[in-house]
């Protein structure tokens, strides 16, 4: 029981819930287009679950790997699970289970692949969201586009995934509806890098923070967040999202919480709730989008 607990908490299943959530936002938005299938939305789902656990436990065992994990300053919301700095579990082990869950989710995007009609359609972006999760830790972090990968592989394209599987198309309307979570996503790893700025940097990693410094990075994360709140009001008000997406403006005070923190990003004790807060922005925002959609679908 010990091992298996050890197990369930390599994956850091505190972040596996932004993967239903996005799911559930972009099956949501199909729902509102008139489009659902339940098995479609449990196989979307199993897929993004297993491709989220494999990126977090091969991010831990390379980051143990290069040494990066035995420097960082962990905190409950960033700096990996600790697992195999402890040496609770044999990384080996981990690396496999990581290249094993990968390879889960590849026959889920085949089977979508093969039995939607134009199911080539969504090969850009099982293909782009697999090269993030192969190339995120070696190569990805390494060219400064770390954030950009995190927005886009577990933020934009499972939205528009999720919306492909259900429809079999695209459209202008799940692209807006998938830019709030893209920018939360890129959010998320821009601010869970404070702490592990130092770190990172021993380890030849580029994050925005390193780059950039925390000064300007706390900047633009307020920028980004502000940014994802208008684009929902604008869009609402046009009539391009509902306008009961006006609900995902609830977590603002939330938001406003993190912004603050983020500006205190030498101090651990105003940080850590900062991190706190933001993840909580990410799944709260997400989720009030998603039942926007419904309720509008219904009334």
């Amino acid at each position: 029981m010990r091992t298996m607990r050890t197990w369930f908490l390599e994956t850091r299943p505190q972040f596996l819930i932004i993967s239903l959530m996005v799911v559930f936002l972009g099956t949501s938005v199909a729902w509102y287009h008139g489009y659902f299938s339940l098995l479609y939305f449990l196989l979307a789902l199993i897929g993004l679950l297993l491709v989220h656990i494999s990126v977090n436990t091969l991010n831990d065992y390379f980051d143990y790997k290069s040494g990066i994990d035995l420097e960082v300053k962990r905190t409950p919301f960033s700096g990996g699970s600790g697992i195999l700095s402890a040496g609770l579990l044999p990384p080996v082990s981990v690396g496999r289970f990581g290249l094993v869950c990968f390879l889960l989710a590849i026959p889920i995007g085949i089977y979508f692949v093969v039995i939607l009609p134009r199911g080539w359609l969504l090969v850009p972006v099982l293909v782009t969201g697999a090269l993030c999760v192969l190339l995120y830790t070696t190569h990805i972090k390494r060219w400064g586009l770390g954030e950009i990968a995190c927005g886009l592989g577990l933020g934009t394209l499972p939205i528009l995934g999720a919306y492909f599987v259900q429809s079999g198309t695209y459209t202008w309307e799940v692209v807006i509806a998938a830019i709030p979570s893209g920018i939360l996503l890129h959010n998320a790893l821009l601010l869970n890098e404070f702490p592990d700025v130092e770190a990172d940097e021993k380890g030849g990693k580029k994050t925005l923070t390193i780059v950039m410094g925390k000064k300007k990075a706390s900047l633009l994360y307020s920028m980004l967040l502000i940014a994802m709140y208008v684009w929902i009001a604008v869009w609402s008000i046009a009539g391009f999202m509902p306008i009961f997406a006006l609900l995902g403006l609830l977590t603002l005070p939330l938001g406003v919480k993190a912004m603050k923190g983020a500006r205190h990003y030498d101090e651990e004790s105003k940080l850590i709730p900062a991190l706190g807060a933001n993840l909580m922005v990410i799944i709260g925002t997400q989720a009030l989008l998603a039942v926007g959609y419904i309720i509008a679908a219904i009334v």
